[in-house]
């Protein structure tokens, strides 16, 4: 979870950008209940009368109600009104003054609401004072005696006869009610308009900054792991496996960046809401905030229980796909052998079963998933009903209205909405933690060759390219054994050097050595005297032609993997290195020649050909070495010869290096080197080897004729 953060990170001012929206449309959002709310009860209950303060009255009712008010709010009234020139009172005070009426007008309408409807009026034993004024004591003790004799639904009753009183001075006046009340439900229902459309736009601007910090996010990720897997060297690569990296590099990365948008859309927008929902729950004084604990109890019940069944699972998932990715990529690289084999069978059960593991595990997370769904909206349905039974009771008995029941019922599902949000993220979170801390595995692997901080380069200036191995000895990483162990010979410029033995004594991993591939684990390579890790790999590798043992081409076309070496090799010069290695001819007789296609892995092509191609690729280059990694066995006889007496004829000033399983490759090569088990078991020409070396013996007997041995021997 941590790593995914640290992503985050480097969009740090979208995310502030998406956090300030998100409180903008949380607090729009939080608002529209309380408008649904005021609608009800005011626009619809009240007519549109917001407050027990009258906007206009008749003159005898000012009196009235002038003689039940305190000195004090006598004097905050006359300030509020001016008398009309009918003679009626007109409200002319700010906000602050409006509120302050409103709290000490609503017993004084009761009262005298109730006197004009032929209501007796409490006996409060004034005496004599009864029909003068009344003192500030004897009305603040009128307004307790009314307020108890009212009893627990008082506060509800007086305000409704207030403003029911009101309602009926606005008639007495003359005024228009279905005008008032039209008015404030167009006020009231603009502003929830206007909020709706903020929310709407913030919205689409959050989840335009979310998609845009998940798109960079993707793109950073493929771009370091690719850079880094590039850099690797063969020990890391064969760390890593083929599929394994190929699904860091695709569904991995998909998976964090889907987890982050959601994310930012969200598990940010979750807490404000919810917090802000419980504040506004917590205003709207209906006595049921013990429901919401019961709703968010139940709600992380649930989740804990789906944390627990379903996280394993997440977990081994990645696992599993790694698993599918690795045989269905064996399966289809390697089925022309299957086919030969007649092995289509048991490859199909065998991916049956990668496939059918990843299945049921799939099948279960999706069926923890189906089940979490109808028991959040059971326990969402079940608020509701709870909601509205107490709600109801509380109307009837006075202490509720509508409205508020309403915006209450709005608030808790969106309280428990957050918390359906922080669970559907939660249990994808631990998929994407995985597999964040899947891709920070390979960016944090260190590659095992890397450049020295001061290297040597200009030492190579003009390069001959003599290659020199000085008691070279190589380990492979977690190897109980040397494979490759006191190596000393030297590969000069315009001589060619092979390297023989039989499988497995460490051919192509000596010619591994040259381009830093490996690192050896004792002695030293050098070029021209200067050791190989003290030169920078471009460097290095540019003074390099090599051919792997299994050919590799590239999509595209031929000119393009003939100049695949760098930009600056001419027409003429690919040209002429696709003649050297026999290639010009099937090139020619393409129709587009070197226009023609190449497929992906060189499909379209035979081994030969492909092989002939990565060898032009090679000589294009101009190298001042070339490593050949028994390139020439795809070759028949006749091409074999050609080319190399080509290659010696064009390239005479370069230190050539061959891997060879036939010594008919090798016949005439100035230096031979016999390898058995690692070791130099001989070291000379063909001739020479053939009188001296056992080893060197065997193999000859197992390729050449007699007459052809003999001949050998007596060069």
């Amino acid at each position: 979870m941590l790593k995914i953060f640290k992503y985050l990170a480097e969009s740090k001012w979208s995310v502030l950008a998406i956090i300030v929206l998100l409180v903008v449309q949380a607090y729009c959002d939080l608002a529209l209940p309380q408008y649904t709310a005021d609608i009800v009860d005011v626009g619809i209950g009240q007519k549109g009368i917001e407050s027990a303060v009258p906007e206009r009255m008749r003159e005898s009712t000012y009196r009235t109600l002038e003689s039940l008010l305190t000195r004090e709010e006598r004097e905050l009234m006359a300030s509020a009104y001016e008398q009309a020139a009918d003679g009626s009172y007109v409200f002319c005070g700010d906000k602050q003054a409006e509120e302050a009426l409103d709290e000490s007008m609503g017993i004084p309408l009761l009262i005298v609401s109730m006197t004009e409807s032929g209501v007796g009026m409490p006996d409060m034993g004034m005496g004599e004072n009864a029909a003068g004024e009344l003192t500030d004591e004897q009305i603040l003790g009128l307004r307790r005696q009314v307020s108890e004799s009212l009893g627990d639904t008082g506060e509800t009753v007086i305000a409704q006869r207030a403003l029911l009183f009101i309602q009926e001075e606005y008639d007495k006046l003359g005024m228009d009610m279905g005008r008032i009340q039209r008015s404030y439900l167009y006020r009231t229902g603009g502003m929830m308009l206007a909020y709706s459309v903020v929310m709407m736009a913030t919205a689409i601007l959050v989840g335009l900054l979310a998609s845009r910090i998940g798109a960079k996010l993707g793109l950073n990720l493929r771009e370091r792991v690719f850079t880094k897997v590039v850099s690797f060297s063969h020990a890391e690569m064969e760390q890593f496996s083929t599929a394994s990296l190929i699904t860091r590099s695709t569904n991995d990365i998909q998976q964090v960046q889907m987890v982050v948008v959601m994310m930012l859309r969200m598990v940010v927008y979750a807490p404000i809401i919810g917090i802000g929902g419980v504040v506004k729950v917590m205003g709207t004084r209906t006595g049921m905030g013990w429901i919401i604990v019961v709703a968010v109890a139940l709600i992380m019940a649930l989740v804990a229980v789906l944390m627990a069944v379903a996280m394993p699972k997440f977990k081994k998932m990645q696992t599993l796909v790694d698993r599918l990715n690795l045989v269905s990529r064996e399966i289809l690289t390697g089925v022309s052998v299957i086919r030969a084999f007649s092995r289509e069978k048991f490859e199909e059960e065998r991916f049956d079963r990668a496939n059918r593991d990843l299945m049921q595990t799939q099948l279960f997370t999706n069926r923890v998933m189906n089940v979490m769904m109808p028991v959040m909206m059971l326990i969402m349905n079940g608020i509701s009903v709870m909601i509205v039974w107490f709600g109801a009771k509380g109307i009837d008995m006075g202490n509720l209205m509508v409205g508020d029941m309403l915006a209450f019922i709005t608030y808790t599902m969106q309280i428990v909405m957050s918390f359906l949000m922080l669970t559907m993220i939660s249990v994808m979170l631990p998929r994407a933690g995985v597999a964040a801390g899947r891709i920070q595995e390979v960016i944090g692997t260190n590659a095992g060759v890397t450049d020295k901080e001061t290297v040597q380069d200009e030492r190579l200036g003009q390069a001959r390219g003599v290659v020199a191995f000085e008691d070279v000895s190589f380990r492979y990483p977690g190897a109980d054994e040397d494979a490759l162990e006191h190596l000393d010979f030297t590969a000069g410029p315009g001589e060619t050097t092979a390297i023989i033995g039989s499988t497995g004594c460490g051919k192509s991993t000596l010619l591994n050595l040259i381009p830093r591939f490996y690192d050896v684990t004792a002695g030293r390579i050098t070029i021209d005297g200067v050791d190989i890790r003290d030169l920078s790999q471009h460097k290095l590798r540019s003074l390099l032609g090599y051919v792997p043992q299994k050919a590799v081409l590239f999509s595209g076309d031929i000119s393009s993997n003939l100049k695949f070496g760098g930009p600056d090799i001419s027409d003429s010069r690919m040209k002429e290195a696709a003649e050297i290695a026999q290639a010009t001819e099937f090139i020619e007789s393409k129709p587009e020649g070197f226009d023609s296609e190449i497929a992906q892995g060189g499909t379209n092509v035979s081994g030969g050909q492909k092989q002939r191609l990565s060898i032009a690729r090679a000589i294009a280059k101009a190298p001042r070495i070339f490593l050949f990694d028994d390139s020439f066995s795809a070759l028949d006889y006749k091409t074999d010869v050609t080319l190399r007496k080509a290659l010696r004829e064009k390239t005479g000033d370069a230190t050539v290096i061959i891997v060879a399983q036939r010594i008919s490759t090798i016949l005439h090569a100035d230096q031979i080197i016999v390898l058995d088990e690692g070791r130099i078991a001989g070291k000379g020409t063909h001739s020479q080897l053939l009188r001296e070396c056992e080893a060197y013996r065997e193999i000859a007997r197992s390729q050449l004729s007699e007459a052809e041995l003999e001949g050998g021997a007596a060069v």
